[in-house]
């Protein structure tokens, strides 16, 4: 049995995989290649070393990059009866203490390199009680020092679907980042979804470079699902992608817009003797990529289509959908490549199971083609947001998940998104909170009022973008000084790109800072 039927908890799939198939690839990282049956051993020993020091419900956090460690805690930490909470490898120190101080996990999975960069006072001062401290990099790893001691964990009191699985920061677009609490149920659903919607066949391999620390990491239990394998990357590197495609048969690729730009790039730099599979499969196996994390736009669409030979699928989700609930096919991609504007712009139809609306300030349905907040009801919802009980609550109004997107569902039923959540801007695949980097430019003295915005950026789809009044009686500040000043507190990817002085923010009705406007201004600069 492959799928989700029957399946209560998200660590019951490598289970059953490795009764299954336990001799058949299932990750492949770095120098790591780990069969179903290693993988759910991993996930055993793991489990097994944190029971004695974690209660139900305690938080477990990960500082780490993507190897094959970060995977087995994708399903031992919530075997063990804790909750993952995944920090982003490229934060600020900071961002991390502060996240730690909110969680205050009882346990700490690391790097040695990251966790060299965490002050240890500090560490102590939160009470963490077990740190598991990892290789700077995801070579072979040595047998465990008791392999017969740690085969059989304790399981947790319960197993409920509705206990919380994972607890993933997002992007905090009105201050700091909240942590979506998601559960076995609504991860599980996600998978549910994304199957029906885009299937995984009986030779798929999937190869991904997103980060573990996103919500994208859900792709590995929509293929540990069908019992099939995942190719880890460290990053994004399109030489070492193509090297892996061939070496590892890999069939789907989940990339970026930005990424799939740089791929073409890289491809039309090698010339037609130099892919995978020559002119004719310039990708070799490679039959599918899926994309998301920002729109594709249309010309990048139609190269792709044309220049690559595969099918293109995109999905619509977030952190608080426990991955993607709305999906555009192949068929669609096709068409849009064509010349059909309309699927051009679309983000899909939602998946079996998900409904999706579009209401006004009110909470009522608008009239198909007018635009108003996207909101989604569906099993892979999250449960809210851990320590803002109110927040939750009000995302999550009347039962329907509102999304803060804006957007219009079409004659056809396809949903389109015309304007992005809360201004969150979407740079090579990342996050960023205007709000938050607003917040660290505020404090800089020639900044009197300042708003970030995201900008057009043909690589990186979007660049984070300051539009600053100085403060009176101060010489206006540099790029280079508001760079120094954001990087001394919050990660590379969040400082800006772009500096723009104004005489005064423009502003609505409810003297509300409008952004849009800044968009359309700026937006060819």
């Amino acid at each position: 049995m492959t799928g989700t039927r029957g399946v209560t908890r998200i660590d019951d799939l490598t289970r059953r995989a490795a009764a299954d198939h336990p001799d058949r690839t299932a990750l492949v990282t770095g120098a790591a290649r780990l069969t179903f049956a290693e993988l759910e051993a991993g996930v055993d020993r793991l489990a097994a070393s944190l029971a004695p020091h974690v209660e139900p419900g305690d938080r477990v956090a990960i500082l780490a990059g993507n190897r094959a460690e970060y995977a087995e805690a994708y399903l031992g930490v919530p075997r063990a009866g804790a909750r993952l909470v995944p920090l982003h490898p490229r934060l600020h120190p900071d961002e991390w203490a502060r996240l730690l101080e909110r969680t205050r996990p009882a346990a700490l999975l690391a790097e040695a390199d990251l966790l060299a960069r965490l002050d240890g006072r500090r560490r102590r001062a939160l009470g963490v009680r077990l740190v598991v401290e990892w290789p700077p990099t995801a070579g072979p790893r040595p047998a465990p020092a008791h392999p017969g001691a740690l085969h059989a964990p304790a399981e947790p009191a319960r197993r409920d679907p509705e206990d919380v699985a994972w607890m993933i920061p997002t992007s905090g677009t009105t201050g700091p980042a909240r942590l979506a609490m998601l559960t076995h149920r609504s991860l599980l659903a996600a998978v549910t979804a994304t199957l029906a919607a885009r299937g995984v066949g009986d030779d798929d391999v999937l190869a991904t470079p997103f980060p573990l620390c996103h919500v994208a990491g859900y792709n590995l239990l929509v293929f540990w699902a069908r019992a099939r394998p995942v190719v880890l990357l460290t990053g994004f590197d399109a030489e070492e992608l193509l090297r892996v495609v061939t070496a590892d048969g890999v069939t789907t690729l989940s990339l970026a817009p930005t990424m799939l730009a740089a791929l073409l790039d890289h491809l039309d730099r090698l010339g037609p003797t130099g892919r995978p599979g020559g002119p004719d499969r310039p990708l070799g196996p490679v039959r599918t990529i899926t994309y998301g994390a920002s729109p594709i736009p249309p010309p990048l669409l139609r190269r792709a289509v044309t220049d690559l030979r595969v099918d293109l699928s995109q999905g619509y989700g977030m952190t608080e959908l426990s991955g993607n609930a709305v999906f555009l096919g192949p068929e669609a991609h096709r068409a849009a490549a064509a010349g059909d504007d309309r699927l051009a712009g679309a983000a899909g139809r939602p998946a079996p199971g998900v409904e999706v609306r579009i209401v006004d300030d009110d909470g009522r349905d608008v009239p198909t083609g007018t635009t108003g907040e996207i909101v989604v009801r569906a099993p892979q919802v999250m449960a809210g947001y851990w320590d803002d009980p109110d927040a939750g609550a009000a995302a999550l109004d009347g039962g329907w998940l509102h999304t803060g997107d804006v957007g219009y569902l079409d004659d056809h039923g396809d949903l389109h998104v015309v304007d992005r959540r809360k201004d969150v801007i979407v740079t090579g695949g990342e996050n960023v909170a205007s709000r938050e980097v607003e917040d660290v430019l505020a404090t800089h003295p020639a900044v009197a009022e300042v708003a970030v915005v995201g900008l057009p950026d043909p690589r990186w789809g979007e660049r984070v973008s300051a539009v600053v009044v100085v403060r009176p009686g101060h010489p206006p500040p540099t790029l280079a000084e508001l760079d120094a000043h954001v990087r001394a507190r919050l990660a590379p990817f969040k400082v800006p790109r772009a500096l723009f002085l104004v005489d005064a923010l423009p502003r609505n009705h409810a003297g509300k800072v409008a952004k849009r406007a800044l968009r359309e201004r700026f937006g060819n600069h």
